[in-house]
């Protein structure tokens, strides 16, 4: 499974899934200052599913109609930095199969996964 990382997110939710194995493009270490609908594309484009803080692609998902591999919204506000990563990692371990083609939103003790429609 293929992730594209924004920059927004922690760096150890990318080394916790990189530790799994997972494949991840973490933009910071590559791209930087690439726009929401530029990443969009780019994971699109790589069919890698998009991790991200940033709720703004809630609205290019589901109002602008744009095409996406799958996106991972993430909102654990008030978790430190470990425990987001312990959280994401063991979510995207259980749930691996679940996240192409669906809109994600983990929040503290919820996970919503909804499907393109």
């Amino acid at each position: 499974m293929k992730f594209l990382a924004d920059e927004g997110v922690d760096r150890s939710i990318v080394e916790t899934l990189r530790k799994f194995n997972f494949d991840v493009y973490y933009v910071i270490e590559g791209i930087r200052s690439i726009t929401d609908d530029e990443l969009l594309h780019l994971a699109n484009r790589e069919s890698r599913i998009l991790i991200t803080r940033d709720k703004d692609f809630g609205e290019l998902v589901y109002r602008l109609n744009q095409p996406h591999a799958g996106i991972i919204l993430i909102r654990l506000e008030g978790y430190s930095t470990v425990q987001r990563a312990e959280m994401v990692g063991t979510i995207i371990q259980k749930h691996q199969s679940e996240f192409s083609d669906a809109f994600t939103v983990i929040q503290p003790k919820v996970i919503r996964i909804r499907k393109k429609q």
